[in-house]
């Protein structure tokens, strides 16, 4: 999509003569006289990154959410570089000759799609009036073929892309030619990419760019940074060897105030016993009840599947709203996508059912209030969201958060006082992935080529790679150009070699095709298409689910109940079902851990609630609950780790509160019972969520003597040996592999004119993965996947922070008649791996029955003075 500003009209006659000789023009606004024009007066924060822009300086605009950070940096940018010698156009040659646009000068760079088509139309606003002769495109996985082809003969002044487009401009035979002309490089939502290995695609791509242009002036944009100098570090590119002084980098904080409100559906009655998702859509009228009283909404899950099954519940209840209730996530048509963004903007929408896929920095004034369907799992998330409200300078964000189990209130409490206390999360870059070096390696080898020892010094300005040894250099040397020493002979992986003059390049063009094909580092099961057998295509499901499948059934998808005809060339058809049960697509990635950050202020609200204090609506909610738990058991707090024993017909049971999160509990769970293990023979079974972690073992353990002695850090070299001798670290590690195959080029997801199923992508990347295991055990991609298993999926530091913290904490262990309040949401994650949903409906009934009346007697005994009474919310009552 490329836009060009309606008055800049071709030039004949006169205008040609005026620009042959520089007549002047009329002068143009300045940013802020632009902004007065529409009533808008520049904040401080504004007017300084045009001052920075002005002297040179690249830096991080660190600003709260609708404030006008796009046009903090893009206003200076027009301002700076719209007069300058890369910018003007060049007059028309001959009679009716059209003015040529400046080249591509400003390439702004977001992590969405739906982000860009939205930065485009926000950045092509000013154009007219400061700077006529600019033209704006758009580039990522959705733009069409045609625009494609025009952008190939002459890309856009301002390029709107993706880490992954960029990625292909790279791949380019020309691309120093087309891209040496840009003056500025801004990254969007930096935070959304520092943390991950786009963000290292980001940094690989501006040493590049960097490179061609040592002047190169690069911003990033964030609202929800923790680590500001950090993050503004890893932005910007160390300076070319050799290359003049550049002015010292600008960070820049929008300290403006902007009203939020966080407000939190409380339940019509608690329950002491709650597990998660239990209270699902039993909060459904009262979501029914929020939507109607605001002109506009999102509704947002943490989930693609839980999106479909609220917009279906949503609509069930409400079918008049049908038409103006929509679905939006990212696997859903492009078009369907951008129809419904263009309804919200429009104000068309009374709400919208989303995902992660409307998270970011989108522009929809009319959007009046945010709902969160379950727990956002960290502050910056909540801001992230809440911020999708009242999205412009001046205006209130409301975000209304919906509890889907009890102890979300937990969640919903610690985050308002996360907020209070300003605390946001860090973020910090992977280092040294080397799956995406050999990736880059690749696309410069297309993109002209390269001399190694040039390339290892720009490689080595980027903050993942400063320290990268030479030995590990030379090692993607040879994976580029043989696959490495087991893999030498097949010619597929001989994708690099040197010419006569030195320089790498791609010789082989079909191996060039299947590069670009597959360029990126966003790995995902193989998915397949969803297309009416005579009709549209909806979007996109996973391959493993849709294989469960048998012509006949019913699945829901894109807000329908759909019926599968035939799968045929990784095409699902289909055609309307009628109503009835259906199953739900399964997506990857569904299950948040929560941050540290709101880990550490859940304990400081029980901590409060230990001492009596409940001084917000959600902990006086859940007081029944924490009164039972605490008369049971204990409290955990900052100061006090509390662990829990249980005889029962299954075995023993520990249950332990770090509220360290899932992924740290999932591996410190398998730590204990390895540790354990050691010390006196025993199986057990594991189940871990947000809050804790529980082990059951076959045989009786002497906890109270054994636990202190399992609490244990140590170094962090024989932490990490341990977690992987304690888990099946192989199987892991090889799910991990084929990430890491696949980015490396190893396996590839697509090919020209063919897409892999998920099944044949395992069953290469497990046969990589044991070729290398036995015959190069010292291939740095095997090593890469172990460190990534420690690193994301057992997030070994963290681990190791919570194994200090735990041994810092004093140790109450409690002896249970019965499981608490904290307890039994661990058994039923347990359950759920063993039990139908019928059966575990069944059993659950039971037991919340037998806890009940063992809670009401125990209350019974108890004098008036110390009884609980079940705290019932006032009808419509939020906090």
């Amino acid at each position: 999509m490329s836009t060009r500003p309606h008055n800049a009209r071709e030039t004949t006659g006169s205008q040609q003569l005026s620009a042959l000789l520089g007549t002047p023009t009329p002068r143009r606004p300045t940013p802020a006289q632009w902004m007065q024009a529409r009533g808008w007066k520049p904040f401080a924060f504004q007017r300084a990154v045009w001052r920075a822009l002005r002297e040179g300086r690249s830096g991080l605009l660190h600003a709260t959410t609708g404030t006008g950070k796009t046009y903090a940096v893009w206003l200076g940018a027009l301002a700076h570089w719209a007069h300058r010698p890369c910018g003007p156009a060049r007059p028309a040659q001959g009679p009716g000759a059209r003015t040529v646009a400046p080249p591509l000068t400003v390439l702004w760079i977001t992590p969405m799609r739906a982000l860009a088509a939205d930065s485009l139309r926000a950045l092509a606003a000013p154009l007219p009036d400061l700077a006529p002769e600019w033209t704006a495109g758009l580039r990522s996985g959705d733009t069409a073929s045609a625009e494609r082809a025009r952008q190939d003969r002459r890309l856009p002044t301002l390029l709107v892309s993706t880490p992954e487009s960029v990625s292909l401009l790279l791949a380019r035979a020309d691309a120093k030619q087309r891209l040496a002309s840009v003056r500025l490089v801004v990254v969007d939502e930096w935070h959304e990419l520092l943390g991950n290995k786009r963000g290292v695609q980001v940094q690989l791509a501006l040493a590049r760019l960097s490179g061609w242009n040592p002047a190169l002036c690069v911003w990033g944009l964030s609202a929800t940074l923790g680590n500001l100098q950090e993050a503004l570090e890893t932005l910007l590119p160390a300076p070319p060897e050799g290359a003049p002084a550049q002015p010292a980098p600008a960070l820049v904080q929008g300290r403006v105030e902007k009203a939020l409100d966080v407000q939190v559906l409380l339940p019509a009655r608690i329950e002491r016993f709650a597990w998660a998702g239990h209270m699902g859509l039993s909060m459904l009228a009262r979501v029914v009840e929020q939507i109607d009283g605001a002109g506009s909404s999102l509704v947002f899950t943490n989930t693609r599947s839980q999106a479909e099954r609220w917009y279906q519940a949503l609509l069930d209840a409400r079918p008049d709203w049908a038409g103006t209730l929509a679905l939006h996530h990212g696997s859903l048509d492009a078009g369907v996508r951008a129809w419904v963004e263009a309804g919200l903007k429009a104000g068309s929408l009374r709400a919208v059912v989303c995902t992660s896929s409307l998270d970011l920095g989108v522009d929809f004034l009319p959007v009046e209030q945010v709902l969160q369907i379950g727990s956002a799992k960290g502050v910056a998330r909540l801001l992230q969201r809440a911020g999708r409200s009242g999205h412009a300078p001046g205006r209130r964000s409301r975000i209304t958060l919906v509890a889907t189990h009890s102890l979300e209130l937990l969640e919903a409490a610690a985050l308002r006082l996360a907020l209070q206390q300003g605390d946001i999360e860090a973020r910090q870059s992977p280092r040294e992935p080397l799956d995406v070096l050999v990736q880059h390696l690749v696309t410069v080898a297309l993109g002209g080529g390269f001399a190694p020892d040039r390339l290892l010094a720009e490689v080595r300005r980027t903050r993942a790679f400063a320290h990268l040894p030479d030995s590990a250099w030379q090692w993607a040397l040879d994976f580029v150009r043989q696959g490495g020493a087991s893999l030498a002979n097949y010619p597929d992986f001989q994708r690099v070699v040197p010419d006569d003059e030195g320089i790498w390049r791609v010789p082989d063009l079909r191996l060039a095709r299947r590069h670009r094909s597959n360029v990126g580092t966003i790995v995902s099961d193989a998915s397949m298409q969803v297309q009416y057998l005579k009709g549209a295509r909806l979007g996109s499901v996973e391959e493993s689910f849709l294989s469960r499948l048998k012509p006949g059934d019913v699945f829901m998808f894109a807000g329908r109940l759909l019926e599968l005809v035939r799968i045929e060339q990784m095409t699902a058809w289909v055609r309307r079902a009628p109503s009835g049960a259906a199953a739900l697509p399964r997506w990857n990635g569904g299950r948040l851990p929560i941050s540290d950050t709101l880990g550490q202020a859940m304990l400081q609200e029980l901590q409060c609630a230990a001492q009596g204090v409940l001084d917000s609506p959600e902990m006086r909610c859940l007081q029944p609950l924490l009164a039972l738990q605490a008369e049971w058991s204990a409290l955990p707090t900052p100061e006090l780790l509390v662990a829990e024993t249980l005889r029962s017909r299954e075995g023993w049971h520990l249950f332990l509160y770090p509220f360290a999160g899932r992924l740290v509990h999932q591996g410190l769970a398998g730590l204990l019972a390895w540790r354990a293990s050691r010390q006196l023979a025993n199986t057990f079974s594991i189940a871990v969520n947000d809050y804790g972690l529980e082990l059951l073992s076959a045989r009786a353990i002497d906890w109270a003597a054994l636990l202190p002695g399992l609490l244990v850090a140590g170094p962090s070299e024989a932490l990490a040996q341990e977690l992987l001798d304690s888990l099946n670290a192989t199987e892991m590690a090889k799910r991990r592999f084929r990430e890491i195959a696949r980015i490396s080029g190893l396996i590839f997801q697509s090919h020209p004119g063919e897409k892999r199923s998920s099944r044949q992508i395992q069953a290469s990347a497990s046969l990589y993965y044991d070729v290398f295991a036995r015959y190069d055990p010292h291939n740095l991609l095997l090593a890469q996947a172990r460190a990534e298993l420690l690193s994301q999926e057992l997030d070994a530091a963290r681990l190791a922070q919570t194994l200090h913290a735990m041994r810092a904490r004093s140790l109450r262990l409690c002896a249970l008649a019965r499981p608490t309040p904290f307890a039994l949401p661990l058994m039923v994650e347990r359950f759920r791996e063993r039990l139908s949903t019928e059966s575990l409906g069944d059993r659950l009934a039971r037991m919340v029955a037998e806890l009940e009346a063992a809670a009401d007697g125990v209350q019974a005994a108890l004098p008036p003075a110390r009884r609980v009474r079940k705290r019932a919310a006032p009808a419509g009552e939020a906090s």
